[in-house]
């Protein structure tokens, strides 16, 4: 088929479906952006981004040359050759995986597939999904899968934020619930990344982005719980590690910070522990990992107090955040370990304030938060700046000469650590 003909639908429009649509309408297929937050599809179709990765120049190219249209109307998906779905797989209050979307996106689907489409889920989540979930929704259509249409699973590996790889540079990772839907989907995915792995199943396809999200996850739980420990010993683990990383073989750094955040990382492991529990069984690095990310959250408002003795009670303390996004220079608060840290903070009576170039406000147990002026008078006014997000435009000499005290959880501090009123976490300094 003509590139320039195929026809795209993309379901779910945030930071994976929206940078993964405008990709593929610069590759020249035509492209269907779906959503039902009208707020975003209005935006989309006035060529106005919300997702940082994406910037107005680019939306208004692929736009204004019809290669990419955004709608809430489910009705279109039955002009297009293939669907994608990338809505978002949350957890529920209870931990547990939330699969409304997919399933929400799937009856929609059902109502409207057409004869030799081909459906690819690339939402984040447990192995079986495509197969035990997805699978039986979209049969209700009457249709067989391998036959009448085809249903592959290739997890999304979307970086918010990550300029040194490109969407279509990234392999893309890909099985079919048969032989025919693999090839099907690698057939399209040919055309449209650098590099392309198949593998036997959806089930295996699906685990391949756990097995990645996890590796992540306990690998930085575990230097947080080093970090803690150095606190303890008198060891600056920012030095340890940058040594131990010079060894050319069997180490791979990771690096301390106040918890992990994001859509991802602290979410996946927790889809593969609830699917490990149908089996009756679970992942003891999981389970532990999971508790050193919550305990360092704690830590952060413990280890602050301890700063602040004798000179001040936290009760009636003036903290300023310095970032509140869950990684450095995207505009991202999902899941970040910050909103539970103030929340601790504000619960023992502290007045807390943040400043991030990227959340002009904030919304944290009902209490909305503006986005704080950093002036000299106000950082002289406060009892400690905590530094939470390394974002690259920190104005750190500013920070460094007029605030009293100065709390870094990122090492953006570095070379400054001598100076009295400023302590890394994991250096075991006191002042």
């Amino acid at each position: 088929m003509d590139i320039h003909k195929e026809k795209i639908a993309v379901i779910g429009l945030g930071y994976v479906g929206l940078p993964l649509s405008v990709m593929l309408a610069e590759k020249g297929f035509h492209t269907k952006g779906v959503d039902l937050d009208t707020r975003k599809v209005t935006m989309l179709q006035q060529a106005k981004s919300y997702i940082g990765d994406i910037d107005d120049t680019l939306l208004r190219k692929v736009v204004g040359s019809g290669s990419f249209h955004a709608t809430t109307n489910f009705d279109e998906i039955k002009e297009v050759d293939s669907i994608i779905i990338c809505v978002p797989t949350p957890l529920t209050k209870h931990k547990t995986p939330d699969l409304s979307f997919i399933i929400s996106a799937g009856k929609e689907i059902s109502a409207r597939l057409q004869r030799g489409q081909l459906v690819i889920l690339e939402s984040s989540t447990f192995p079986g999904t495509t197969k035990e979930v997805l699978l039986p929704i979209l049969e209700q259509s009457g249709l067989q899968a391998g036959t009448d249409f085809f249903l592959a699973n290739s997890p999304e590996r979307i970086d918010p934020g990550n300029e040194t790889y490109q969407v279509d540079e990234i392999p893309k990772v890909i099985g079919g619930v048969t032989k025919k839907c693999k090839e099907k989907a690698l057939s399209l995915y040919k055309k449209i990344y650098h590099n392309v792995v198949p593998v036997s199943s959806t089930e295996a396809a699906e685990l391949t982005k756990l097995l990645e999200n996890t590796f992540r996850f306990v690998n930085i739980s575990f230097i947080n719980e080093m970090a803690l420990l150095c606190d303890q010993l008198k060891v600056d683990i920012w030095e340890v590690v940058e040594a131990a990383a010079t060894k050319p073989y069997g180490f791979t750094p990771f690096y301390p910070g106040p918890g992990i955040g994001g859509h991802c990382i602290p979410v996946d492991p927790l889809y593969l522990q609830w699917k490990l529990s149908q089996y009756e069984t679970s992942s003891t690095f999981i389970t532990i990992s999971d508790q050193i990310n919550k305990r360092m959250i704690d830590y952060i408002v413990t280890r602050t107090e301890e700063l602040l003795k004798p000179r001040q009670l936290l009760s009636s303390a003036n903290i300023l955040i310095y970032g509140v996004t869950y990684k450095k220079d995207v505009a991202d608060t999902r899941d970040s370990p910050t909103l539970e840290i103030i929340e601790q903070f504000r619960e023992k009576g502290a007045k807390v304030s943040y400043h991030d170039p990227y959340i002009p406000r904030l919304t944290i147990a009902g209490q909305l938060m503006t986005n704080t002026e950093l002036t000299e008078k106000m950082l002289r006014e406060m009892d400690c700046v905590i530094i939470l997000t390394d974002h690259s435009n920190i104005p750190l000499d500013k920070i460094l000469h007029h605030a009293p005290l100065v709390f870094d959880t990122r090492n953006v501090t570095k070379g400054h650590h001598g100076t009295s009123h400023v302590v890394r976490l994991g250096e075991g300094a006191d002042l």
